[in-house]
């Protein structure tokens, strides 16, 4: 988890819609949203293509003015905000891009320098030395003067994460931003967005396709699905144990494609110390239980072990079982669901 949470959120969503178009022709991209976001969080929204997730992201900055409902930042209401308090208040929230948004024209040192020299009151001298100090900040200091064509996708996307900390940005808005990268790559990225978060208290919205990316660095995560929330809650507890068809496909979550089965269909969900307990095989034998594996898996989410089982249970006192199970602290599922 990031720094301590506040009471009050920081940003604020109150029933926001975005419908481009009007009439026959009219296209709800964000219908009805309501979500609140605290100071110091790593908040994450996953959906499918066209689930409306650019949208809403940048409807967090009003880069889309809402159609509908109200957008809250520390309390205040961004739409009744005139242009130049509303430019000011962008100030606070830094973007990064999918395909990174770089200047071609200019340096890797300009691109970062860029929003500074917009904002004013720095000397150019100050303009950059913050600009170098960004840079050694994401591990491009040594990369100053090359320009956007010569660097790999992974670096430029750093660059642009300099350009968005330039102002001192209390909010991160990340929109795709490790989807055009390697593997390996986006979990530098990844552990990269985490420090910031932890060592400048940096509050984070991250809109994504890839469950690892929210598994990897979120707090709390919701899912999006033509447009509106359908789940929402912490990232452990929607992953452990998600409610909607949704959910449970970009988990690729096959436990409900298990087929005809033999005796009781079961699913058990370990946390922490847990899923390191031999608790099956001892289980079993004490209530006489036959089981057979259907499928498993043994991750983390936030550094936190946790562990699934689907498998069939037969003969003995299976009632006996399940509640032993849930004695040492398994969360049991029953059925497909």
């Amino acid at each position: 988890m990031g720094p301590a949470l506040v009471d009050r959120p920081l940003i604020e969503l109150i029933d926001v819609s975005k419908t481009y178009g009007a009439g026959a022709s009219a296209t709800a991209a964000v219908r009805g949203v309501s979500l609140s976001v605290q100071s110091g969080e790593i908040f994450g929204v996953i959906g499918e293509s066209g689930a409306g997730k650019s949208t809403l992201i940048r409807l967090i900055n009003l880069l889309e003015r809402p159609t509908a409902g109200r957008v809250l930042i520390e309390g205040e209401d961004l739409c009744s905000l005139t242009a130049d308090a509303l430019r000011a208040r962008r100030r606070r929230m830094g973007m990064i891009f999918q395909h990174f948004n770089l200047l071609a024209s200019k340096t890797v040192l300009e691109n970062v320098a860029f929003p500074l020299r917009l904002e004013g009151g720095l000397s150019n001298p100050g303009i950059l030395e913050r600009a170098r100090t960004l840079l050694d900040r994401v591990g491009l200091g040594g990369h100053a003067k090359k320009y956007p064509a010569q660097l790999s996708g992974g670096q430029k996307q750093r660059v642009g994460l300099a350009r968005a900390l330039a102002c001192g940005p209390a909010v991160l808005l990340c929109d795709e931003a490790t989807s055009a990268l390697d593997p390996q790559t986006s979990a530098q990225m990844l552990d990269l967005l985490s420090a910031l978060n932890r060592e400048l208290g940096l509050t984070i919205v991250l809109i994504t396709h890839e469950m690892e990316v929210v598994r990897r660095i979120c707090d709390r995560v919701a899912v999006l699905e033509a447009g509106q929330i359908v789940e929402m809650g912490e990232v452990v507890e929607v992953f452990l144990d998600p409610r909607r068809p949704i959910t449970r496909r970009l988990l690729r979550d096959d436990q409900a494609e298990a087929g005809p089965v033999v005796g009781r269909l079961v699913r058990l969900i370990y946390r922490g110390e847990a899923t390191r307990a031999p608790l099956l095989g001892r289980i079993a034998r004490e209530t006489g239980v036959d089981y057979s594996l259907l499928a498993g898996r043994i991750s983390t989410i936030k550094g936190e072990p946790y562990g699934q089982l689907t498998l069939t249970l037969t003969g003995g006192d299976v009632d006996a079982a399940l509640a032993r199970f849930a004695e040492a602290g398994v969360r049991v599922r029953e059925g497909a669901s």
